[in-house]
């Protein structure tokens, strides 16, 4: 049997609540497994409180009632997240990241887990009280941003395909209209994947007209599910009337200069 000192306690205490962000548990758990008193466990809790609260990294949440018990909400402040997105701002408007078309190449930093974790942290922050109980992205830059925004908020994640896989069962498919070919795609989900009447967020990568986000909005209706907000890491200042209005981005491209290779980008709406 390990015996814990109190140093230890608050150690175990703070890997348990990081790695299971929004999960209730109850003091007994605790006391069992440091078989300590709980009113020891609730003081340890207490410090490990005051220190989050601190340091901007969230709270510990405590509710009463049979199914109750101690939870850890992350949080980040703004002004954190602001500096952390204009340090990444740096690293997204580098000439070499230029793509035909004025887009850019960001396949790096979204499989680079320190940046990915950092975005996923801040759209937590922003989307934490949206009461959503899934995440909705499609194929298949959208899905690190995704799984690191679920890992803080405790919800699952859902992956429309742009093509239907044998694999995923019945699904349900949508077509749509590409805001900037014109052109009309289709995604599909399977039927399994989500309930009816839940709510989701809505997160992709970039955001140019916002098609893609409408067709994800469209194929949430055909589940009776509501869309509770809508995230993209980078959005493009033109063209302006997008085909959704009610949503935010964590960085705006503005301008792209490919024949001097130069890139113009900018803090996103959620700084706004």
């Amino acid at each position: 049997m390990i015996k814990y000192k109190r140093s230890n306690r608050i150690a175990e205490l703070t890997r348990i609540f990081i790695e299971n962000p929004r999960t209730t548990y109850q003091l007994s758990f605790f006391s069992d497994k440091f078989q300590v008193a709980k009113s020891s466990v609730s003081e340890d809790i207490t410090i490990l409180e005051e220190y989050f609260e601190e340091q901007g990294l969230g709270s510990i949440v405590s509710s009463a009632g049979a199914a109750g018990g101690v939870k850890y909400i992350p949080r980040m402040r703004v002004e954190e997240a602001r500096k952390w997105m204009l340090t990444a701002l740096e690293k997204l408007a580098v000439a070499e990241r230029i793509l035909p078309g004025g887009y850019l190449y960001m396949s790096d930093l979204l499989g680079e887990p320190a940046f990915i974790s950092g975005v996923g942290r801040i759209f937590s922050e922003a989307f934490a009280d949206s009461g959503a109980d899934m995440i909705l992205t499609v194929e298949t830059k959208g899905i690190p941003i995704a799984l690191a925004t679920a890992k803080y908020l405790n919800i699952p994640v859902v992956v429309a395909r742009r093509d239907s896989k044998v694999t995923e069962g019945t699904t349900v498919s949508v077509n749509y209209v590409s805001g900037t070919s014109h052109r009309i795609q289709t995604m599909s989900l399977a039927r399994r994947s989500i309930g009816q009447y839940r709510k989701a967020i809505i997160l992709d990568d970039f955001m140019k007209a916002g098609g893609t986000t409408k067709g994800m909005i469209n194929l949430l209706q055909e589940f009776q599910s509501e869309c509770v907000g809508v995230g993209v890491l980078m959005e493009m200042s033109e063209p302006s009337n997008k085909l959704v209005s009610d949503y935010i981005s964590l960085a705006k491209l503005t301008k792209v200069d490919e024949l001097n290779k130069r890139i113009f980008a900018e803090l996103g709406s959620f700084f706004i």
